[in-house]
């Protein structure tokens, strides 16, 4: 027999999660969550140097490769993803960087309402608990994604950083604060040693929540249509081919 919810998403990565967590917050709703992966069990997933192994396992990356063309010289490069909960946020190199405040702007004038810097802004700082220096005015302090500087650094890169500020480059102590040119040192999503991904801060938090459910393993294999409406997800789990409908 197919269920039936009010919400279908497709995908646990840093959108999906996201999305889940909010549309679990109204009561009255039912949402499933979908994920091709499995749980994000793995340890190397949260511990931070573990990218470096999840970076290769199929278990939790999807391993893609461009195609060849003569820019990259004929080779194929890597472009890893992730296939777990949490999804790219689950296996990448930590680094959190913002858009370009332009590129925002530009995507407003060309008709996209609501996408201009202004407006994305107070998400953004909704969004994240910044550990650090920071001004209040681009940067947030309550939010469930968690933001630190890096805790030790080097000689080697502070030489870099003073090789750059000698030629004229402004030494940026937030590049994700009023101003992103400049250099200095990243800014990453790990707190107290463990990787912050969308599935450990929005995700975990929504699962308490009986209106949510979550199916991993569950390769999303067609959309349901009704006309021009998709009123549903064709997926495969367990090497059976199961439907779920949405509302």
């Amino acid at each position: 027999m197919s269920e039936t919810f009010d919400y279908i998403i497709i995908g646990s990565g840093t959108a999906g999660s996201v999305i889940a967590r909010r549309l679990s917050e109204e009561a009255a709703s039912t949402i499933c969550l979908l994920e091709a992966g499995g749980r994000d069990s793995n340890p190397f997933i949260h511990i931070p140097a573990g990218f470096m192994k999840t970076i290769t396992d199929p278990s939790v990356n999807w391993l893609y490769e461009t195609e060849p063309c003569a820019g990259t010289a004929g080779r194929r490069i890597q472009q890893p993803r992730g296939k777990t909960l949490g999804g790219s946020s689950s296996i990448n190199g930590h680094v959190y960087n913002r858009g370009q405040r332009l590129d925002f702007d530009v995507w407003a004038q060309l008709g996209n309402r609501g996408w201009s810097y202004a407006e994305v802004l107070p998400y953004f700082k909704r969004s994240e608990s910044r550990v650090g220096q920071g001004d209040g005015r681009f940067r947030g302090r309550d939010g469930p994604y968690v933001i630190e500087d890096l805790l030790w650094e080097h000689p080697l890169c502070d030489a870099f950083v003073q090789g750059a500020t000698s030629l004229g480059i402004p030494h940026n102590h937030d590049y994700n604060g009023e101003q992103q040119e400049g250099v200095g040192f990243f800014q990453r999503s790990i707190s107290r040693g463990v990787r912050q991904s969308t599935a450990r801060c929005y995700l975990y938090p929504a699962l308490g929540n009986r209106n949510l459910t979550v199916k991993t393993k569950a390769l999303a294999s067609h959309l349901i249509l009704d006309g021009k409406r998709v009123k549903g997800v064709r997926f495969i789990q367990d090497g059976v081919d199961k439907a779920i409908y949405a509302n």
